[in-house]
């Protein structure tokens, strides 16, 4: 068995490393960072949260932080639709006409 000096794949050509791969993936779509950070800010605060939730039941404080998490994705994914649907349907035939 023979190996191969371009690799296992051969098509397969890493271009970018990491960082500028979510550089670029950031460029295209904004709201996706944005929404990761807003998950990641309510589970944290969730987790701060929990020694001093008061009489709250466990379940209850864990379906609050949940819904509020989801939310707060859901809410970016919009934006992100809309704001793609705005850079496709509205500059783009402005910047046709010029």
């Amino acid at each position: 068995m023979a190996s191969n000096p371009e690799g296992v794949f051969p098509t397969y050509e890493e271009k970018d490393n990491r960082t500028a791969k979510l550089i670029r993936k950031t460029k295209e779509s904004p709201f996706v960072p944005i929404g990761m950070a807003g998950f990641t800010a309510v589970v944290a605060y969730g987790l701060y949260k929990l020694k001093s939730r008061g009489n709250t039941k466990m379940s209850v404080h864990l379906i609050h932080m949940r819904v509020a998490a989801q939310g707060f994705v859901v809410g970016a994914m919009t934006c992100g639709v809309l704001y793609s649907m705005f850079r496709e349907y509205v500059a783009k035939p402005k910047e046709l006409e010029k």
